[in-house]
Formats: structure tokens, sequence, C-alpha cells
């Protein structure tokens, strides 16, 4: 599985409390081929299979990305704020908002700011 690339030290670091927020903010959320293998076998379906349900094309067509619900959510938000694929989720989910985020990710997301140790 991929690894989340080191976080530089002189910003702050977030901890997640996850809220979920960031699982409906609208966008791609891209998925390697490693990824698909992985989150696919999770969820114990075939890897073709997973991709024609569960990805499309991301936006600058370089690679796939997970579909979105109706609603604008991520297809594997469950209720609130539970992620369906939490132990495997995408490294873009799992760096947010320490190694990536968008604008506006502050009034929306609820990390907390922790003190560097």
């Amino acid at each position: 599985m991929s690894e989340i690339p080191s976080l530089d030290s002189s910003k702050p670091y977030y901890q997640c409390v996850r809220c979920g927020n960031c699982c409906r903010w609208p966008g791609d959320v891209n998925v390697t081929p490693e990824e698909v293998s992985t989150i696919a076998a999770f969820l114990g379906r075939d890897e073709a299979e997973f991709i024609s349900s569960c990805t499309r094309l991301n936006a600058n067509r370089t690679g796939l990305s997970i579909i979105d619900k109706p609603n604008g959510e991520c297809l594997f938000l469950e209720g609130v704020n539970t992620c369906q694929i939490q132990s495997v989720k995408p490294i873009q989910c799992a760096g947010f908002p320490n190694v990536w985020n968008f604008p506006g990710w502050r009034e929306k997301c609820e990390a907390v700011e922790v003190a560097a140790s």
C-alpha cells in the first residue's frame, strides 16, 4: 500500500476527528491501481467489477476516481461519518488535511490542531 508523504514539520499538524465533512466535499478521490486492488479485495469484489461500479475517470483524465453519490458524498460514506473502507482508504483520504487540502477546508473540517512532538 502507498505511504503518506512526510509532513512539513514547520506547519501545524491536524488530528482527524472523523467528522466525515471531507467525505461530503465534491471532487475527485483519486485511486491508484494498487489501491483499486486493495479496496476491491477488501470489499470481496473482482477488480473489473469494482472499477465499473465504483470508479470513474477523474476530472483531468489521468486516472480513476471513486464515484460520488448523487448528493456529492463519497460512495463509501455511510451515515454521518463512517467510512466503509476506513482500513484501506486511499492515500488521498489518509493524507487529508495535512498532506493536501482544498480551498475552504478549514470552514468544513473539524480536525484539531495539535502541538508538534
